[in-house]
């Protein structure tokens, strides 16, 4: 009979990021099959109704229950120590799949005025047509998110580091803050990945997932995550279930690749970011340098608490602005002008006018999102390579 991972057993997570929810069909195939079928027959009406009300196990379609979907759901929780994970089409999808499936009108939302530009845009552009408000705080200030509880207060949302300044958020105090009102601590930990924290570990409720970076790792295709307990999932599920936005077969599958590799591609690219951040520092033309594993980072001993590195995502501040900034990236001829990042390939982009262009010049003011702030998402390429590309725009 084929061989499935007890992932109850103190498993290191690089064992289970390569090992974790795998099955095998009856054929005992070494790699991960890829199921690419939209639905499931069945032997008998009987069974069909019983698999489609839940009475028994079993996949009926692909929108919401496929086999290769279920072993990254499963390996990913597995990483993370969740009960249960629902993954989703994308990193948007997934934060809309949470807020949908565990909010309703009338509720209120505190996030953190850090979060990515198109959180914002959906908070208040789209979940406020629902009639759900949310209060903007800071990431690093606890006593803000507990001044801004209302009664209405159901779900506290924030992102640590944060996107694209690098803000560490103390996930314990603000878990605490949540139960004090009985709200739901989400937490988008894409910046990390569980092989750096894991939110659940802090007090989170449910951590969110953009599956499109880190743990696909080349850049390839779309996914998202939302893992949590049981219970916290399945209003999360039922909203998929319901309306949709579900992950591919084949995602899914090039997904579990890439958690292959994760533990290996963390761990290189928090070496890059720091040797690439340390040399940022003393450029002359830089006004400040972002990154949680240096000193001079302001959430520096926070984040080396909740962190194992300081991760592969670097800030700086040139001086001169938005001028000096494209002249910078314009000058780069390696490093990809992309707004993705978690890439072997380097990438870098101007947040103020790509990832947080959408948002108004107060909200970016507010996150300190300045026009000189460019975002490098530090690959796996010789750092020192790397570094010329920079120089010749810094020059």
């Amino acid at each position: 009979m084929p061989k499935t991972l007890d992932t109850k057993n103190a498993y290191e997570l690089e064992t289970l990021a390569i090992r974790a929810g795998t099955k095998r069909t009856e054929f005992n195939e070494h790699s991960e099959a890829l199921f690419l079928t939209s639905s499931f027959v069945f032997d008998s009406a009987a069974q069909a109704a019983a698999r489609f009300i839940g009475q028994e196990p079993g996949y009926t379609y692909s929108r919401f229950t496929n086999p290769t979907v279920t072993m990254f759901e499963e390996r990913l929780a597995a990483l993370e120590g969740a009960e249960q994970c629902v993954a989703t089409s994308s990193g948007m999808s997934a934060v809309l799949a949470c807020v949908m499936g565990h909010l309703k009108a009338g509720d209120h939302i505190i996030a953190s005025q850090s979060v990515f530009g198109s959180i914002i845009n959906l908070f208040n552009n789209v979940i406020k047509k629902f009639g759900v408000e949310t209060t903007y705080v800071s990431a690093t200030n606890p006593a803000e998110w507990q001044a801004a509880i209302k009664p209405n207060t159901r779900m506290l949302f924030l992102e640590t580091p944060s996107n694209p300044l690098t803000e560490v958020a103390d996930m314990a105090a603000i878990a605490a803050v949540a139960k004090s009102c009985g709200a739901l601590l989400v937490v988008d930990n894409c910046f990390c990945t569980p092989i750096l924290q894991r939110p659940l570990d802090f007090g989170a409720d449910i951590v969110i997932h953009s599956a499109t970076k880190y743990l696909d790792g080349q850049g390839r295709v779309l996914g998202g995550a939302v893992l949590g307990s049981k219970k916290n999932m399945e209003s999360v599920f039922q909203f998929l279930r319901i309306t949709g936005p579900t992950m591919s077969a084949f995602n899914a599958w090039v997904f579990l690749k890439g958690m292959e590799t994760l533990k290996i591609r963390m761990d290189a690219h928090s070496a890059n970011a720091m040797q690439l951040a340390q040399w940022l520092e003393q450029q002359p033309n830089v006004a400040r340098v972002y990154y949680p594993g240096l000193p001079s980072h302001p959430q520096h001993e926070l984040a080396m608490r909740q962190q194992k590195t300081g991760g592969g995502i670097v800030a700086f501040e040139v001086k001169g602005g938005k001028e000096a900034a494209w002249r910078v990236i314009d000058n780069t001829q390696m490093l990809s002008i992309t707004a993705n990042l978690g890439d072997t390939r380097t990438t870098i982009t101007h947040p103020a006018s790509t990832t947080h262009a959408r948002i108004t010049p107060e909200a970016r003011a507010a996150a300190g999102i300045s026009d000189g702030v460019i975002r490098i998402g530090v690959g796996l390429e010789a750092v020192s390579d790397i570094q010329a590309d920079l120089a010749r725009g810094l020059k």
